[in-house]
């Protein structure tokens, strides 16, 4: 060949599509391939393909695979005469290289594509029988296999069938192989099929008719014994034949596998029998079957087998499955599955999932799944197992909006068909889009994409799954929307019986009021109606995955009627990605946020992106303290500085609770997961460092309003119990003792009036009723308790403590800790109390015996009447009680010679007796764990009714927030009051042995 020509040919290769037209010009030289090379019309052919160096490499091993010259030319001829033949196989050759494969080591199975008539374009399952009907072993039903699957994909990649016929062609011919191989596996074993009817029902993509190129066949099987056989005997047999059926189709032979048979959707899945009877599959479903297992049914199909026991089984499981919808927690079963999925993909591929990911296939099916086991109930045309189809009879009766019905089709299209020509390229099971450029050219141009495929495709890609992202929620949510909207003549709308049957399988016990609420906020022609119609759906879906959907939407109503004129707070819920789950989360999650919220709506911003996202960051004692000094210098009088102090406290318990319950509630997190800990610990830090600084507040107020600027006493209040140990939860009182010391000069009764005026009225002050939340000061821990005096001066305590202190005022000084006032006198005090609550010889027998007595006698005079003491979490066993009186006693006995033991917080001393070996790291974990699992049950309590509670709620959706809060998905607090008990009885065991064990 000249230079020149050969130029030419290289120009010419180049503008047909070859990427290596070096590779394919010496490919093209040889002499057989003549024909080719100066044929116009093969050339223009093969850069019709998808690949056309992949094709013409294809061509060539085909030629080469043939019967002599003869067989060469023929083929060739074959080609260059017949278009339907060329598109056809040169198509194929382009988009598969396991089919060229194929066709290289079985060179005559090409003219399975020369018949081109009208009863061709979509054989059904006879027509694969017929093609499978000479195999007689795995060996040969893999080859006849092929061949089949090598005429789907003909008229797939030529366009002749869409996506819908060629998956249904798939799921045809994985019905004709399923019943080829169990022939041959009832021809070897007689006996067996003599002794049962066995059914093969087709799941999953088979069942549904949408089967993938390359995928794993989900069946069910069952059986009956046949006249004469004992069951027993019948289900051996049966399971014999399933097993060999299993075999033949999923085994490697020297030409490979045909696909896996999967029959793991059985009940029990692989750990349950291989075959049931009729009888024993109806009884797992009606006793013992989960949400996922009905949804699932959805697409079962009788497909190989006894005709008649097939139909029997769908028969007699499909009432079950419409009726699915009526279990608790049913949508959020479902959901919850689905989130499961998208956290199992590993984080380097989940953005080139295209089946599970975010915006993938499986979120069409799910979302389709779910509105037709809702509304299949009433309606059978929606009882379809094929998602296309579903989708077009939930658009056709008002389920769905018909734009969004086709928007979603095409975008589920074109991403199936993404995923068939991926698995098509080796006939390999994947999901996973290609990175490799010359993949991604070849898909996008298998597309049909031929103008710079590979950013195209990407383009496209990426702008169908955004349509699948956005709908995914809209599909459930928006009709809810256009049920009570006014919509123009003749638009389609969700029925009011509908909408009340989404709304009930949503969580919402009184549909009528959520529809009115809907109403409210989703109607009109306002830009707040507007922004308010985008977002309820998404907003729906948050209040679903919540225990109490209706509290969160009423609450949402009543804080828009309240701020929906408010430019911000549009704007904040529109722009601000986490503004509006945040809220969601906030309104849903009980009692107590929301309550703080709706007494200051506008606090709403802080659930915002602002401030570089650390809205929800607690503010440390010396910020809070400074802003609410500030506020009372500004009062006009203590009256309003107390107010603007407790102004404050409300807004940052609400910011404090918020990210609790974000914290806990945004994630899917097991409690296992989840550092429990560092929740407790934040939330303890900044509810003590809140109340600390709200009295600091208040202590000024009242002593400008009453002396100026400084009081004739000095005043210091040292916070005591949980307070001092930095452990308040939402609902607890303020534990303080107050000390005072006249100053230089003033006479010691002026300056105890001065002292306890100022306690009164800051008591007085703090619980004056009003919008905020009232702030207990309880100094029942001072010396001799309610009977003593409210205000002492150091010297006072001096005195007492020297003469008079008890055990107990011991240990209770071990939580002691300056909270406000006088910095000196308060340093003063901790001095003086140290000797008490570290002896420098630790505890005598009795003290220890004193402390046990008293432990005792406490639990049993105040352990409410009814109560479960294994599930109260302060006086129960293995409760806060039992944990906080072991590690004191172990702080005085030996915080004197320990100096980690010197310090207020529980968490903190027991880290410092394992250090010191005090205790064993096992036994130190597991008081740990019980400490911080009753404080995370009581501040659940707290925000869930909005009163404080030490034990379990009774009421069903109360309990189910508390475990909600603590991890556990719905339908799970019995879980949870499992694991609580579980808990509490170890650590039980721990203060049996430290508290009242003879080593302790």
């Amino acid at each position: 060949m000249t230079p020149g020509r050969r130029s030419s040919t290289f120009t010419r290769l180049l503008r047909h599509g070859f990427t290596d037209p070096s590779a394919a010009e010496r490919l093209l030289d040889g002499p057989e391939l003549g024909p080719v090379r100066e044929d116009p019309v093969l050339l223009e052919a093969l850069g019709a393909t998808a690949d056309p160096d992949l094709a013409l490499h294809g061509l060539v091993r085909l030629l080469e695979a043939q019967d002599g010259p003869t067989g060469h030319r023929s083929l060739l001829d074959t080609l260059i005469a017949a278009k339907p033949l060329r598109d056809r196989l040169l198509g194929v050759l382009g988009a598969s290289e396991a089919l060229a494969d194929h066709l290289a080591r079985h060179p005559g199975d090409w003219q399975a594509l020369v018949t081109y008539e009208p009863r061709d374009l979509h054989p059904g399952v006879a027509e694969f029988e017929r093609g499978l009907a000479e195999a007689t072993d795995p060996v040969s039903l893999r080859v006849a296999y092929r061949r089949c699957l090598l005429s789907i994909a003909a008229r797939d990649v030529c366009g002749t069938t869409d996506l819908a016929e060629t998956a249904a062609e798939l799921a045809d011919l994985a019905t004709a192989t399923l019943r080829a191989a169990l022939a041959i596996a009832r021809a070897s074993a007689p006996e067996d099929a003599a002794a049962c009817r066995l059914a093969v029902i087709a799941m999953g993509k088979c069942g549904g008719h949408e089967l993938n190129y390359v995928s794993d066949v989900d069946v069910i099987f069952v059986a009956e014994a046949t006249e004469g056989t004992e069951e027993a005997k019948a289900i051996s047999a049966a399971t014999r034949l399933a097993s060999h059926l299993m075999r033949i189709c999923s085994e490697t032979t020297v030409e490979g596998s045909i696909w896996p048979v999967d029959a793991n959707l059985r009940p029990e899945g692989r750990n349950g029998p291989l075959v049931r009877t009729l009888s024993s599959h109806l009884a797992y479903y009606q006793r013992w079957a989960k949400t996922w297992e009905f949804q699932a049914l959805l697409k079962a199909r009788p497909v190989a087998g006894d005709e008649d026991l097939g139909r029997e089984y769908v028969e007699a499981l499909g009432p079950l499955v419409w009726k699915a919808a009526e279990r608790e927690n049913f949508v959020a079963d479902v959901q919850k599955m689905r989130r499961r999925v998208v956290e199992n993909i590993p984080v380097t591929e989940v953005d080139r999932e295209l089946k599970l990911g975010p915006g993938g296939l499986r979120d069409v099916e799910f979302a389709v799944q779910l509105l037709q086991l809702v509304h299949g109930r009433t309606d059978p045309a929606l009882r379809s197992g094929t998602t296309l189809d579903a989708l077009q009879a939930l658009a056709a009766g008002g389920y769905v909006g018909r734009e969004d019905a086709a928007r979603l089709d095409e975008a589920y299209r074109f991403l199936r068909t993404m995923e068939h020509r991926i698995q098509l390229y080796r006939l390999r099971r994947t999901h996973l889009v290609p990175e490799a450029e010359p993949d991604l050219r070849r898909l996008g141009r298998s597309l049909g994409l031929r103008t710079d495929p590979v950013a195209t495709l990407n383009r496209e890609w990426r702008r169908h799954g955004g349509v699948v992202r956005r709908l995914h929620e809209k599909l459930f949510y928006r009709p809810l929307l256009d049920a009570v909207a006014q919509l123009a003549p003749g638009e389609t709308r969700l029925s009011p019986e509908a909408a009340r049957e989404r709304l009930v399988a949503l969580g919402y016990a009184d549909p009528a009021a959520a529809l009115r609420h809907l109403e409210a906020l989703a109607s009109g022609v306002t830009r707040k109606a507007a922004i308010q119609r985008t977002l309820l759906p998404v907003l729906l879906g948050w209040f679903a995955d919540s225990a109490d959907p209706d509290a969160g939407l009423l609450n949402f109503r009543k804080v828009s009627d309240a701020l929906g004129k408010t430019p911000w707070y549009l704007r904040l819920l529109r722009d601000e990605g986490a503004a509006a789950e945040n809220l969601a989360r906030v309104l849903s999650a009980g009692r107590l946020a929301p309550d703080l919220l709706m007494r200051a709506p506008e606090a709403v911003a802080l659930l915002g992106d602002g401030d570089g996202g650390t809205g929800l960051e607690p503010r440390g004692r010396a910020q809070l303290e400074q802003e609410i000094l500030a506020a009372v210098r500004r009062a006009e009088n203590a009256g309003q500085g107390v107010t603007a102090a407790r102004g404050v406290r409300r807004r940052e318990l609400l910011r404090t609770a918020a990210a609790d319950i974000i914290g806990s509630y945004g994630t899917e997190t097991s409690p296992a997961e989840a550092d429990q800990g560092a929740l407790v610990d934040r939330v303890g830090a900044a509810v003590s460092d809140l109340t600390a600084a709200t009295l600091a507040g208040t202590l000024r107020a009242v002593v400008r309003a009453g002396w100026g600027d400084t009081l004739p006493t000095r005043f210091v209040i040292i916070g005591m119990g949980r307070f001092g140990g930095h452990e308040l939860g939402y609902g607890s009182d303020a534990d303080v003792l107050f000390v005072h010391e006249p100053r230089d000069g003033v006479a010691e009764q002026e300056a105890s009036a001065a002292a306890n005026k100022v306690v009164a009225e800051m008591r007085r002050l703090l619980q004056l009723p009003s919008s905020d939340p009232p702030l207990l000061i309880d100094a029942d821990l001072r010396p001799e308790g309610k009977s003593g005096p409210l205000v002492r001066t150091l010297k006072s305590y001096q005195a007492y403590y020297r003469r008079w202190s008890l055990v107990w005022e011991s240990q209770a000084l071990l939580r002691a800790e300056q909270v406000a006032g006088d910095d000196d006198l308060g340093g003063r005090f901790l001095e003086l109390i140290d000797p008490l609550r570290y002896p420098r010889q630790g505890l005598t027998e009795e003290s220890v015996r004193e402390i046990r007595r008293l432990k005792a006698r406490m639990e049993a005079e105040r352990l409410p009447r009814g109560a479960d003491p294994k599930l109260h979490t302060k006086l129960g066993p293995g409760g806060l009680s039992d944990v906080e009186w072991t590690v004191q006693l172990l702080q005085l006995r030996h915080g004197w010679e320990v100096p980690g033991l010197r310090t207020t917080r529980t968490r903190a001393a027991l880290a410092a007796a394992r250090e010191a070996e005090l205790l064993s790291a096992e036994d130190a974990e597991i008081l740990d764990e019980a400490w911080v699992l009753a404080s995370r049950v009581r501040n659940a309590v707290m925000l869930v009714r909005g009163r404080a509670g030490d034990t379990f709620p009774t009421e069903p959706r109360e309990l189910a927030a508390v475990g909600r809060y603590l991890g556990y998905g719905s339908g799970h607090a019995g879980d949870m009051l499992d694991a609580y008990r579980r808990t509490a009885r170890r650590a039980r065991t721990v203060v049996e042995e430290l508290f009242y064990g003879d080593g302790s």
